[in-house]
């Protein structure tokens, strides 16, 4: 999908809501069962248009996007899932055994791996909107140039960072309590 003209975004879907919501009040006033199904209609392809775009699929350190994006996860992310992981087995091991330094060791291990994770998504946040802003930026330039290779490359540069920042946002749902 990427480069396509017509691939869904986040902020078309809002636009598509927005109308539908509006034709949906004219039908509503005027009476007229034809505008209440055109608006029903536009809303649920706004409520497609929306889903498809936050589409995200994760495999390990991987994420790629329906829009075609792909991005690896900054290091410090698997390295502090690691270290959470390891710290609550140390933490679970030394409370079994009664090893009191062990135990502790382990909450300290997985308290580091959680900043560490953290510190990973930030950067990857960051990242995602930097590519994101400068892909826009450079579709939009190479379209008044007419440079079809710079534009796809800038639209590549802009799905590769939906899909980076769309991982740090799956894995955010997964761990907010629930």
């Amino acid at each position: 999908m990427s480069g396509n003209k017509d691939a869904t975004s986040t902020l078309q879907s809002y636009v598509d809501s927005a109308s539908s919501t509006v034709q949906s009040a004219i039908g509503a006033i005027t009476g007229n069962p034809g505008d209440k199904a055109h608006a029903d209609n536009k809303q649920a392809k706004a409520d497609a248009e929306h889903d498809l775009s936050h589409a995200t699929a994760k495999a390990g350190p991987f994420t790629t996007t329906a829009s075609g994006g792909i991005a690896q996860d900054d290091s410090n992310r698997s390295a502090g899932s690691w270290n959470q992981t390891v710290g609550s087995g140390k933490e679970f091991v030394g409370g079994l055994v009664g090893s009191e330094n062990m135990k502790q060791e382990g909450i300290r291990q997985n308290k580091e791996g959680q900043g560490q994770e953290a510190e990973g998504q930030v950067k990857d946040l960051g990242k995602g909107v930097q590519d994101r802003v400068g892909g826009a930026v450079g579709s939009a330039v190479a379209g008044l140039t007419g440079n079809d290779a710079q534009k796809q490359d800038a639209q590549q540069q802009h799905d590769d960072g939906k899909a980076r920042q769309r991982g740090v946002e799956a894995d955010l749902q997964k761990q907010a309590p629930q």
